[in-house]
């Protein structure tokens, strides 16, 4: 419930940074129209998508103008065919045009995130492996990426620094060592899991042996993956990360591992190519 409460505060926020970085002080050139002309409008996609953005887009206008009026043909993590009608509006045709960008940057934003964790899922699909994101977002979209990852099909990793441990190389030399390390996460909140990064076999052995809930294969190559697997016995969850691409999951999801985790699922994106046309004007 408390992302689900964040999320929501998330959409109102961002909606409100969005419209202030864009319209600023007032639409210039939306002055050109007379303002008792009306539009419809659609919004199309040019190539296929998942569709993700839907909320950002209905807060956008809404804090623009509750006049303008949404008819959205598909929901959040549905599949878009490209030159797809997938939202059409109908309101002031400057309330239109002012919003248009914003609502297009979320959404081209957003719908890349999620159709490109839907195609590395579909590359494991039938081996129970999740596919996990990272907490390598675009700056200020956290939690708007991660809800786009879920619209994918994929699996959030910790939200941030506070709900989960992730002790890596530079906290166990900090700590002196894997041991030490865990017991005092233990002491510290017991109740949050507990993951060790690890890169070696005498690591890997380590964390068993500390009661690691979650141990991250750090570019372990796949014959190393498998060995590890069967070290683990089924004693912890185990994520692969490190040298996770389109080529490289389906390998690393054979070799019988909990989770892989993928920076590019956030980070590595292409916009996805979205167009708003005017189909109708008309005096009120």
């Amino acid at each position: 419930m408390h992302y689900e409460n964040a999320l929501a505060e998330e959409i109102r926020a961002s909606a409100a940074r969005l419209l202030a970085e864009d319209v600023g002080p007032g639409d210039i050139t939306a002055q050109l129209i007379p303002e008792h002309q009306w539009a419809t409008a659609n919004i199309i996609t040019r190539e296929p998508a998942v569709l993700c953005g839907v909320a950002w887009v209905d807060e956008i206008f809404r804090r623009l103008d509750n006049r303008v009026t949404l008819r959205w043909q598909a929901a959040d993590g549905d599949f878009l065919q490209a030159d797809q009608c997938f939202l059409e509006l109908e309101g002031p045709a400057r309330s239109l045009l002012t919003g248009e960008r914003a609502a297009l940057n979320m959404l081209q934003t957003l719908s890349a995130t999620a159709t490109s964790t839907r195609h590395y899922v579909d590359l494991i699909e039938g081996t129970n492996v999740r596919l996990l994101d990272t907490r390598k977002t675009l700056p200020g979209l956290r939690l708007a990426q991660k809800y786009a990852v879920n619209c994918g099909g994929g699996h959030n990793h910790r939200i941030g620094l506070w709900d989960a441990f992730l002790i890596k190389e530079n906290h166990i030399a900090a700590c002196g060592g894997i041991q030490a390390a865990v017991a005092q996460a233990r002491k510290l909140a017991s109740d949050l899991p507990v993951e060790v990064e690890v890169e070696t076999f005498e690591e890997l052995d380590q964390a068993l042996a500390a009661g690691a809930d979650i141990i991250m294969l750090d570019n372990f190559a796949l014959e190393d993956l498998h060995v590890a697997v069967e070290i683990n016995g089924g004693r912890a969850t185990l994520e692969a990360s490190g040298n996770v691409g389109a080529s490289t999951l389906k390998a690393i999801a054979d070799t019988g591992v909990d989770c892989i985790s993928s920076g590019a699922l956030t980070k590595d994106l292409k916009s996805i190519d979205l167009s708003m046309r005017i189909t109708h004007t008309f005096d009120v």
